[in-house]
């Protein structure tokens, strides 16, 4: 103590008055400590709730299905195709198809999708895709854990064996081709000529918007050939909806912020008050307004230092609960996350200098004689 009295001078005279009167101080620091903890745990909850339901969904922002119009057959054709490649350039287009056959040794009937070059819609658990995929089967991991397969083994559909190459990660549930609890097969394994469907995958949603207007434009000319539907409409209202619940959220937190901005004011205003012939004694001993200011202003921050730590680990450990629950383990942190921390520091800390500027500003004004006297 003694050399933090020579280093700073005002810290040690902060931390003294502080210490003076512990109970009042300690309830200041306790309301610091809920709305850092209402800031930060609550937009953590909001990113963790975020990311727990885009998983849910899946990323789809960035795709366009076409299917056959009105004016079409069933199925696209090689012409249709062609007219879609042309269109979308670079990007990929993903052929789809989709039966239904008999598992054999379930007596079930099951989704077959025929999917070109699976590996870009979907992410292998367990297994691989061969590079000439040509014969065998990739299932989805419901499927897989359902009936007990593993990659290697072999299944009966309709009266045929297949190899299981590979099980295949768990999709979100607007999964174009959702993989789940179906059995995926190369689309030369499902006997038709054409495609049910047509998947474009667009770099971005913007992109996607766009290539879906062309790709109307120009193939629903004079008919109706094709059915465009455009996901990322839907990824921006998603967007849009738990932006909105973020700043709900944060707004919740800034209310108590606030509340404990008041009562710094007031501990604050009060120390002021009962200590008018201390602060009148400085000031007669050569002490500045300046330095009353400066020494009023470090009780301030100190207690909004201390509340902010303290709230920043409660709510670290609150988020780490929160992923536990939402996400896929309590060290499953987003990068805003830390943000939502740090953030919540700063406007603890910020809070409380604020909240005391007015109370130093009017203790630093006092004259000596005047504080004396009072």
């Amino acid at each position: 103590m003694s050399l933090l009295r020579r280093l700073l001078p005002r810290t040690y005279m902060a931390r003294r008055n502080l210490l003076r009167a512990k109970a009042r101080s300690g309830l200041a620091v306790v309301t610091i400590v809920i709305g850092v903890v209402a800031i930060g745990g609550l937009g953590s909850f909001g990113v963790a709730f975020q990311s727990a339901q885009m998983d849910a969904i899946g990323d789809f922002g960035n795709e366009v299905l076409i299917s056959p119009g009105e004016d079409n057959g069933p199925l696209l054709d090689e012409r249709d195709r062609r007219n879609v490649e042309r269109i979308a350039g670079d990007n990929e287009i993903i052929p789809l198809l989709v039966a239904q056959w008999q598992l054999e040794s379930a007596g079930e009937t099951v989704t077959v999708r025929g999917v070109g070059e699976p590996q870009l819609l979907y992410d292998i658990s367990e297994g691989s895709v061969p590079d000439n995929w040509r014969s065998g089967v990739l299932v989805g991991s419901e499927f897989a854990e359902e009936h007990e397969i593993n990659p290697g083994q072999s299944i009966r559909l309709d009266g045929r064996t297949y190899r299981v190459h590979a099980v295949l990660e768990e999709e979100g549930q607007t999964s174009v081709a959702n993989p789940n609890q179906a059995v995926v097969v190369p689309p030369s394994g499902i006997d038709v000529s054409g495609y049910h469907n047509l998947l474009l995958m667009a770099e971005n949603p913007s992109e996607a918007s766009a290539l879906a207007d062309e790709v109307r434009s120009n193939l629903n000319e004079r008919e109706k050939r094709v059915e465009v539907v455009d996901f990322s409409q839907f990824a921006e209202q998603f967007d849009r909806a738990f932006q909105q619940i973020r700043l709900f959220l944060l707004g919740v937190g800034g209310i108590s912020l606030l509340v404990a901005g008041i009562s710094i004011a007031n501990v604050m205003l009060m120390s002021a008050i009962e200590r008018r012939e201390e602060i009148g004694v400085l000031r007669a001993v050569g002490y500045q307004r300046i330095d009353v200011l400066g020494i009023m202003l470090t009780e301030a921050m100190l207690l909004g230092v201390i509340g902010a730590l303290v709230g920043v680990a409660l709510s670290l450990l609150a988020t780490m609960g929160i992923n536990s629950l939402l996400l896929d383990g309590p060290f499953a942190f987003q990068p805003a996350t830390v943000t939502y921390l740090i953030l919540a520091f700063a406007f603890g800390v910020g809070a409380s200098v604020v909240a005391g500027l007015y109370p130093a500003w009017k203790a630093s004004r006092k004259r000596p004689v005047e504080a004396l006297r009072g």
